[in-house]
């Protein structure tokens, strides 16, 4: 199924008070529609693209001059010790930035490649051998799950690939980043602030704390907790005789980005005897008492191995919230490579992390007592087989790089988590993903595996970056890429409500899709959220090739069917009430004949769709 967004401007309509009333508001308004390009520029409001502008090259990237001694390194020789450290707050108001919109237009030019700015790093990411688990795989049934809403075009290229794009969903404002820029949205894609990341922007976002000239790797989400954005990004600088790395953290003070941050500079170097790692490929991470970062460890100068694992960072979340000095817990896991921390919903016993293990299982991780004294602790769990997905092709580009079968993220919601990566079917990847019980783990019995299932798009056509999140309903939505040799990459989306037939996702939606082939490390993952004002809607990010490189897109969207307009897939007398109020306010959504006009006919279009059910 094929989903382009039109922009509706509608009047506002009187409150419907009584349900007999529906019909004479139907036949007495109206709305009109103007289609749009299914990509619009990133400062959005308007249609159509902006045309790029000329940029200068990327260019070398330089630490500069560290004031002062640098940190002696982070001592995790001993596997599973905790260490800790603290660090003190930079408070900046982000309502200080002049201008506050930075960067309106693409970058033009060749973006240069990210790691070509990192120390030489590599692991062997050959996914082990494990015994064979006997475990039924589910696949994709011929329904619709998809219900689309608002849409909007994020950030475009900037002078860096991947993008590595994430985003936050607030009340009101969606905050997104990539390499190496960051950007507050209002949630109909007004744009209210833009800038880069690092020193290079006027200010960059982590100027302010001590950030230099090369960020990257960023990632941001919101915590239904305490009501704060959250936003990570790495540094590295590989100075002669001494290098430098940092986690560079910010938490908003409330739930409106557009204001005062609590920014964070950690010290991430670490040493393993006498050899110095600094931090790649983040996951972060929140329950109700901290916030969590993790990365893998690569060598930065010494004679030690190339790669020591895992590195797990526990910030105690109250400091942060009003900006005090924050006291922070390392330890380092050395048998684990790239762990993603589940952003939890609920009470978890604990947070947990998840990465893959082997060919046939998954390695499901705790830190026990996070704040007073960290302890690592692991279970195996058991899964249907894994093995490297293969590239997807792209027409007019190349292949495009699809990673190595790594976890891509990780929710847990009432003891369930949720997570999902790439894997190699039928000779061609396909997204795959499992819901995990949690059994009261480490206190209960070992996880369990639920279900799981693969995401199979058609004859051809490749699908990879999965994110996966569940709603309080229990409904379960999934977006990722799609590109076959025949078509360019797109964003898709698929879900499952909770009464759907075990390891099954509805058939996948497009969402958007680009115009130019793609290759290489394109893209590296999607992202997916939930928005706390019904934690119902989700809200994803992913991205599209155009002529001018890489597009940024974000849009939101229920799982359920059409009829099913309170989102919580099921069809009965609450929807009805519901199309109401949406009609009664004008609300596009209530265009259920799609004519862009609110009329007597969306009234029976709704009718006819609460007739059929949810299949």
């Amino acid at each position: 199924m094929q989903y382009r967004m039109q922009y509706r401007t509608c009047a506002s309509f009187g409150p419907v008070i009584a349900a007999g009333a529906v019909i004479g508001v139907l036949m007495l308004a109206g709305c009109s529609t103007g289609g749009v390009a299914a990509h619009a520029p990133s400062d959005a409001g308007a249609g159509g693209l902006i045309p790029p502008i000329p940029a200068l090259p990327a260019g070398p990237r330089t630490a500069g001059t560290l004031q002062g001694q640098p940190p002696e390194p982070i001592d995790l020789t001993a596997d599973g010790v905790a260490v800790w450290n603290s660090a003190t707050a930079t408070i900046i108001d982000t309502r200080r930035f002049d201008p506050q919109i930075q960067v309106l237009e693409p970058f033009k030019g060749e973006p240069d490649r990210v790691k070509n700015y990192l120390p030489p790093h590599g692991r062997d990411a050959a996914i082990p051998r494990g015994e064979p688990f006997a475990f039924d795989v589910g696949g994709v049934r011929p329904v619709d799950r998809i219900v689309p809403g608002a849409d909007f075009p994020g950030i475009s290229q900037t002078p860096w690939v991947p993008p590595d794009q994430s985003l936050a969903v607030g009340p009101d404002h969606i905050v997104s980043t990539v390499n190496m820029s960051i950007a507050f949205y209002q949630k109909d894609g007004t744009l209210d602030f833009s800038s880069r990341l690092d020193s290079t922007g006027s200010p960059g976002f982590f100027e302010g704390v001590g950030g230099r000239d090369f960020t990257f790797d960023p990632k941001c989400f919101y915590d239904q907790f305490s009501g704060r954005f959250f936003v990570l990004a790495l540094e590295v600088y590989d100075n002669p005789g001494q290098g430098e790395a940092w986690i560079t953290v910010a938490v908003s003070d409330d739930s409106d980005p557009n204001g005062i941050w609590y920014k964070y500079r950690t010290w991430a170097v670490t040493s393993v005897d006498t050899s110095r790692y600094w931090v790649d490929y983040p996951g972060i991470g929140f329950d109700g008492q901290a916030f969590y970062v993790t990365g893998n460890l690569f060598l930065l100068s010494g004679p030690g191995d190339g790669f020591a694992g895992v590195l797990y960072r526990t910030f105690d979340k109250t400091p942060m919230l009003s900006g005090d000095p924050v006291t922070f817990a390392d330890i380092r896991g050395a048998s684990s490579a790239s762990v993603q921390v589940a952003q939890s919903f609920g009470t978890p016993p604990g947070t947990y992390f998840l990465s893959v293990r082997n060919s046939t299982s998954l390695r499901i991780q705790t830190i026990e007592s996070p704040l007073t004294s960290p302890t690592l602790r692991t279970a195996v769990l058991g899964v249907p087989a894994i093995s490297s997905p293969d590239d997807a092709p792209s027409p007019g580009g190349g292949l495009i790089s699809t990673l190595d079968g790594r976890i891509m993220n990780v929710q847990w919601r009432d003891g369930m988590i949720y997570a999902a990566h790439g894997i190699q079917v039928s000779g061609k990847a396909q997204a795959r993903w499992y819901q995990i019980d949690t059994r009261g783990w480490p206190a209960g019995p070992s996880p369990a595996l639920v279900q799981s299932g693969n995401v199979d798009a058609g004859p051809g056509v490749y699908t990879f970056f999965p994110a996966i999140a569940s709603n309080r309903f229990g409904n379960v939505a999934m977006v990722m890429a799609a590109s076959s040799a025949s078509e360019f990459a797109s964003v898709q989306a698929t879900g499952r409500l909770r009464t759907d037939p075990p390891g099954t996702m509805g058939s996948p939606t497009q969402l958007t899709i680009g115009s130019r082939g793609a290759d290489g490390r394109w893209g590296d993952y999607f992202y997916i959220a939930l928005d706390p004002n019904d934690d119902t809607t989700f809200w994803m990010i992913g991205q599209v090739q155009e002529p001018f490189g890489w597009q940024t897109w974000i849009q939101s969207f229920t799982v359920g069917c059409p009829a099913d307009v309170n989102g919580d897939g099921s069809i009965d007398v609450g929807d009805f009430f519901a199309f109401v109020v949406l009609f009664s306010t004008g609300d596009p959504a209530a265009d259920f004949d799609g004519d862009g006009t609110l009329d007597v006919l969306d009234f029976f279009a709704f009718v006819s769709a609460f007739a059929q059910g949810c299949g």
